[in-house]
């Protein structure tokens, strides 16, 4: 009688819950109209973070910060569809990581277009045939993704978001592991797994192809014939998981950008990302970087880049902490201005969780 009553409690609730969640739904359309009339966007990064922030700040639970961040990424997704329904252009097929990142981001509600390389997603958000796009720039074990880094030195678009995705690596195949005599995958997660295909399979054949998913769906049409993807990818094309958790290193984390077309709003805790070419002489890069010393400013990365331009010219990628309303991010980026041949702001955008 006990567990009879507590279901009918449990039911009364979820009849609440509904209740409201169509009541946020019909606020979420107003809200709309007047993005609408006001010419704004309608997926405003930092407004999701203020979201967030404040409800994990009111949670006193026993329900789980994690989870509620899942729910609500799922109740932002579908009251953005009602509002505007997005398209989001990522680097495919379906079951790449870089699809994996856009569904974390985004939810289930956008529609999805897959293309074929990074300079394909910058094109369909150009274009405007996607809102926006997800494309990887760097990973926590083989580093910068320099075709995306060289991307941005002709494109005007700018970096609106970015996501942290955990990769795990497994082995997929139709047979067993004594079987395996290939592996497909892509060049990333071939490099972030040799040492453990060195050690179980060291005579198979090494394939490098375009993405985890295509070399998932190589492995489905050929015998003996294995690929490196996701869990996702083995779902989908339906091989089973010989191996799981196979990269070399467990803290492998790959950093996604969001790209789109206007600068997210400031929040209180974000990262700037600009780009700049300097003239080449003795100390340059130093006394360009000095005024972001001199504002405390915290650079959280840098990389250079041939301008392909001119022989031995280059140019710098930086990320630092701050964004680019603050006004010490202002002084330091006009300081910076002063000794550069140019400079360009690509984004900033809140620091991803």
């Amino acid at each position: 009688m006990k567990l009879k009553n507590l279901r009918k409690r449990i039911d009364e609730v979820d009849g609440q819950i509904l209740e409201l969640l169509n009541k946020r739904a019909r606020t979420s359309l107003e809200i709309a109209q007047v993005k609408k009339g006001k010419g704004m966007e309608y997926y405003l990064p930092h407004r999701e973070e203020q979201i967030y922030k404040r409800l994990k700040k009111k949670n006193k639970g026993p329900f789980p910060n994690k989870a509620l961040e899942e729910v609500y990424r799922e109740i932002i997704s579908g009251n953005l569809s009602l509002e505007k329904p997005l398209g989001i252009a990522y680097l495919g097929p379906e079951a790449t990581f870089t699809h994996l990142a856009s569904m974390q981001k985004f939810g289930s509600s956008p529609s999805y277009l897959p293309v074929k390389s990074i300079a394909d997603v910058f094109s369909e958000v150009e274009r405007g045939r996607a809102d926006y796009g997800v494309v990887p720039i760097e990973n926590s074990t083989e580093g910068v993704i320099n075709y995306t880094l060289d991307m941005f030195i002709d494109s005007d678009l700018k970096i609106v978001s970015e996501i942290l995705l955990e990769i795990s690596h497994n082995l997929l195949s139709k047979g067993s592991l004594k079987d395996i005599k290939k592996i497909y995958s892509h060049s990333q997660a071939i490099a972030q797994s040799r040492n453990w295909v060195e050690n179980n399979l060291p005579n198979a054949r090494i394939i490098e192809v375009s993405s985890t998913a295509r070399a998932a769906a190589r492995a489905t049409k050929e015998k003996n014939a294995s690929a490196i993807a996701s869990e996702l990818a083995a779902k989908l094309y339906n091989l089973r998981i010989v191996a799981s958790h196979i990269e070399d290193t467990k803290e492998n984390v790959t950093r996604f950008l969001v790209i789109g077309k206007t600068i997210s709003k400031r929040t209180g805790k974000d990262k700037a990302s600009i780009m700049f070419s300097i003239k080449d002489r003795p100390g340059a890069l130093y006394d360009m970087l000095r005024s972001f010393a001199k504002e405390k400013i915290n650079l959280t990365k840098i990389e250079s880049r041939p301008s392909k331009k001119k022989a031995w010219e280059y140019i710098f990628f930086v990320d630092f902490q701050g964004h680019i309303e603050d006004k010490k991010v202002k002084k330091a980026l006009k300081e910076l201005e002063k000794g550069c041949l140019f400079l360009k702001i690509l984004g900033a955008y809140p620091v991803a969780r």
